[in-house]
């Protein structure tokens, strides 16, 4: 069977592909500003290229983990809570 068929590891490359062309596209992003959870305000910064804002909604960082990802809708998300 050719590319595609049944068995075929394409689906899964695919997948890979699509999650690897996200983070980069995601690299640059920015850190919107934040409070801590000790209320001292943050202001945002930019992520350097290939890394994106990264932590929780009271702390922010940049890293390459697209695990640790916190986009910016997740940070506005944050700022009206």
């Amino acid at each position: 069977m050719g590319p595609g068929g049944t068995g075929s590891g394409w689906p899964l490359a695919g997948t890979v592909l699509v999650a690897v062309a996200a983070s980069l596209v995601a690299g640059g992003e920015d850190c919107l500003w934040y409070v801590d959870r000790n209320g001292s305000w943050h202001p945002g910064f930019d992520c350097d290229f290939f890394t994106f804002c990264c932590g929780t909604c009271h702390q922010r960082y940049c890293c390459r983990d697209p695990l640790r990802l916190l986009t910016e809708r997740q940070q506005r998300h944050c700022l009206a809570f």
